[in-house]
């Protein structure tokens, strides 16, 4: 059971965190530059973890043994990722690309890590998932589970900077190509309509 939910984790984690956007862009092209790669991942990580842990902890508290409500965020949570799915693969159809060359003089340390700050706490969808849809379906779990749960999410956002940004110079002739990003879209749909499905069963 623990690894199954470790395995949950992690999962619709990564599912949510590999989506293209401006933070992967900003990681990738640091790895590309070779700047502070190791801060700049760091920092991505452990935002993440934290942003995750209060999600599921603080979520935890206020459900406590309320079925109706756990059953309410399960619905809440299932909708969320059948549309989110549903975009993922819709964004399949199309040919989007990544272009992380940058051609800027080296910045400062603090400046990166301001920078990074910013495309990490600016987004309301960081904190749409990791506190709310993350936090609310962690929570769902006994109090010993959801560390595991935490555990899981937090590797994979680990997971997923490290090899973002110091893996980019492997990484960014294949994600250049349209065809790589359709790929990815369509294995993130498939993970998050598996999870949405589960959590359905666990209502009905």
């Amino acid at each position: 059971m623990p690894l199954t939910v470790l395995t949950q984790g992690f999962a619709l984690s990564f599912g949510l965190i590999v989506a293209i956007g401006a933070q992967n862009a900003f990681v990738l092209r640091q790895g590309l530059r070779r700047e502070y790669i190791g801060s700049v991942v760091l920092f991505c990580a452990l935002i993440d973890a934290s942003l995750i842990s209060a999600g599921v902890l603080g979520m935890a508290k206020i459900i406590g043994d309320n079925e109706l409500l756990t059953n309410g965020l399960a619905l809440l949570g299932a909708g969320f990722l059948s549309v989110y799915g549903w975009q993922a693969w819709q964004r399949a159809k199309h040919t989007e690309s990544l272009n992380a060359s940058d051609t800027t003089e080296k910045r400062s340390h603090a400046a990166i890590i301001a920078q990074a700050a910013a495309f990490t706490l600016l987004n309301p969808h960081v904190y749409l998932d990791t506190v709310l849809l993350i936090g609310s379906i962690g929570a769902q779990h006994s109090l010993e589970l959801r560390y595991w749960f935490i555990v899981g999410a937090c590797s994979a956002s680990a997971i997923w900077f490290a090899g973002l940004g110091f893996g980019a110079r492997f990484l960014a002739p294949l994600f250049a190509r349209p065809k790589a990003w359709q790929i990815l879209d369509i294995i993130i749909a498939i993970i998050m309509w598996t999870i949405a499905f589960n959590l359905l069963l666990s209502v009905f």
